[in-house]
């Protein structure tokens, strides 16, 4: 960001378009996943052979080429979860070295495994899971040559210190640092455990059953791939495949699960397994994993809460925002990235999984905090939500204008095949797809669909 308002500087523009930011991102993100991602495989795939299948399969999956190119923490998880584990696996290997050159490396390996413990760390509280059980097999190493077990101590701390003071000069700018760090330090990992060890804050994203990861986040993000983890299993002992074990079985004990939290998982299982040794067994699989990942990669990549991006790189980009709504809440979608406003004053607020009745309490105080004669919010939702088309609004004495929408949106986090069937969550989940910026104000009785740019668009 720093950056691009440089250069958007240097051509006379303070505001950088926020379309050009998330491109740039996107960009960004790919370059990192195509370098690292594939070096790292590269490392810890000792096998000509079996690292060009790993590669193949790593950079076939749409896993790869939808959430991998996204700035999702998810992502950078994913990143660091394997060189973590390429520098565990660079320990390892100099464990019986006794040269200079041998030892330094393995000293510098540790130095930097202590440097991204602390990054996973402070990027997902999550993180620790997937490198728990493969860490153990540096112990015998640390036993027998404890000062690269000081100098990993030693570069955690001293990383976790200063992203303790980061931290706590971002958030709280206005009081001395010093001062603070002692009595009011900000530790981001620790906040989100306790507000992720709290059932009631994990309700409001959504409960899942503990066998969640393992019959339905798994088969969607590995489809085809899952079968071969029965044909030639890489042995469990294998860092790659321990790590994915570790994350998995641990993740599943808490009761809220997305398939996101399994990416870390994904380049970790494909580089483990292997394909079959029949050719025509091989050929069947082949398609059945080309044609999974085309749909898969339009469904994930381009519907799925596809809306999120454009509506508010939409609302970025009009000038007037802030004098038609002060605030813009956003309802049943991914939390809305904040960065494409840039400059942009009206607020955001992401109410994400609150119940309806919650949702229209806020609206009423976010309406009774406006002042002036133009009392009116904005509110992101989708369209599939049927509560937008009952009478509660009215009786509330609220009325709702269509600014803006995107079509191709689908909240595949809200089927409920359990009360209204396959069918009738497909009407209602497909038939109604599609991301609506609405206006809600108390009481004006303006025709539906003229916004502040004087009309719909898609």
């Amino acid at each position: 960001m720093t950056v691009l308002h440089w250069i958007w500087s240097g051509i006379g523009t303070d505001e950088v378009p926020p379309r050009v930011v998330y491109y740039t991102l996107r960009v960004l993100m790919f370059i990192l996943s195509f370098v690292l991602e594939d070096w790292a495989l590269h490392e810890l795939v000792q096998s000509p052979r079996h690292r060009r299948v790993a590669v193949t399969l790593v950079s076939s999956s749409y896993v790869t080429w939808t959430y991998q190119t996204h700035t999702f923490s998810n992502s950078v998880e994913t990143l660091v979860v394997l060189w973590t584990l390429v520098m565990i696996q660079r320990i390892l290997d100099n464990k019986v070295g006794s040269l200079d050159f041998e030892q330094r490396d393995s000293l510098l390996s540790s130095a930097i495994l202590g440097l991204l413990l602390t990054f996973g760390v402070f990027n997902r509280i999550s993180f620790p899971v997937y490198v728990l059980l493969p860490s153990l097999s540096l112990v015998p190493h640390f036993i027998r040559k404890p000062f690269s077990l000081l100098t990993v101590t030693a570069t955690t701390l001293l990383v976790t210190l200063f992203a303790i003071a980061v931290d706590t000069e971002h958030y709280q700018p206005t009081k001395p640092l010093l001062t603070t760090l002692f009595n009011n330090p900000v530790c981001t990992p620790l906040n989100s455990l306790l507000y992720n060890s709290q059932s009631s804050n994990l309700a409001l994203h959504g409960l899942h059953p503990h066998y969640q990861h393992l019959i339905a986040n798994l088969p969607q993000l590995l489809g085809p791939a899952l079968v071969l983890i029965f044909v030639r299993p890489e042995r469990l002992t294998s860092l790659p495949l321990l790590s994915a074990l570790s994350g998995i079985l641990f993740l599943s004990i808490i009761p809220h699960q997305e398939a996101r939290f399994l990416l870390p998982a994904v380049p970790l299982i494909l580089c483990s397994l292997h394909l079959p040794a029949s050719r025509t067994l091989t050929r069947y699989w082949l398609t059945a994993w080309i044609i999974f990942n085309a749909i898969f990669g339009v469904l994930m990549g381009t519907y799925h809460q596809g809306g999120v991006v454009p509506v508010q790189a939409w609302l970025g980009e009009q000038p007037n925002l802030s004098n038609a709504v002060s605030e813009v809440l956003w309802w049943r979608t991914y939390s809305p990235p904040i960065w494409l406003l840039d400059h942009n004053p009206s607020r955001t607020t992401d109410l994400m999984g609150t119940p309806f009745s919650l949702l229209q309490h806020r609206v009423d105080l976010a309406l009774a905090e406006e002042q002036g004669s133009n009392k009116s919010v904005g509110l992101v939702a989708p369209w599939s939500s049927l509560e937008f088309a009952d009478d509660s609004w009215k009786e509330r004495g609220m009325v709702l204008e269509e600014m803006w929408r995107w079509d191709k949106h689908l909240n595949l986090d809200d089927l409920d095949i359990g009360e209204e069937g396959v069918w009738g969550t497909l009407r209602r989940v497909v038939g109604r797809r599609g991301l609506v910026v609405w206006r809600v104000s108390r009481g004006r009785e303006e025709s539906r669909g003229r916004g502040i740019v004087g009309g719909i668009g898609r």
